[in-house]
């Protein structure tokens, strides 16, 4: 990452009001926006979502392979900018909610693994979307025993090292 982005993404956490060490208490993983997106499906209230090429082809894949199993995917969100990361925050913050408690729900601008358009956020018929609820779902013991083969995993399980609340929705292509 180069200087001026570094300076742009500090300017923008102290905007925010990110602790200085939100990075280094955690050991956060910096993500750029993807380079490249294409739509890889609708979301559940109808908006294109896309993913990176491969993710797209691969989250494809296997909410095809769910399908055969009788277990539907249904994809709440794919990428994320930065700013859009920065707009969802500013949104909280403007209702009254501390940074704090923010930042355990969402990552940072810049550390979000939806910036990458390697992550998705996946909901299932009958499940309230982005509650925990969803690991008490077929859907989610399918992905347990399934999403490994497509690449994905479940990055915040519960006491992650990234400090983000427990995500069972939530699965990625990243490695990190």
């Amino acid at each position: 990452m180069t200087n001026s982005k570094n300076q742009s993404l500090d300017r923008l956490h102290a905007s925010l009001g990110i602790p200085k060490d939100y990075v280094s208490a955690l050991d956060r993983p910096r993500y750029d926006d993807a380079p490249e997106l294409i739509i890889a499906d609708v979301n559940i209230l109808g908006h294109a979502q896309k993913l990176a090429p491969d993710t797209a082809l691969t989250w494809i894949a296997m909410k095809d392979a769910a399908a055969k199993d009788d277990v539907e995917l249904l994809i709440v969100s794919g990428f994320r900018s930065i700013d859009y990361q920065a707009s969802l925050i500013r949104k909280k913050l403007a209702a009254g909610q501390p940074i704090s408690t923010i930042l355990t729900v969402n990552a940072a601008p810049g550390y979000s693994q939806h910036h990458t358009g390697r992550a998705v956020d996946i909901a299932t018929p009958g499940s309230r979307p982005l509650t925990s609820s969803f690991d008490q779902t077929t859907a989610f013991d399918w992905l347990c025993s399934n999403a490994g083969a497509f690449g994905f995993q479940l990055p915040y399980h519960r006491d992650n090292r990234y400090g983000i609340t427990y995500e069972p929705w939530h699965w990625s292509q990243l490695t990190d």
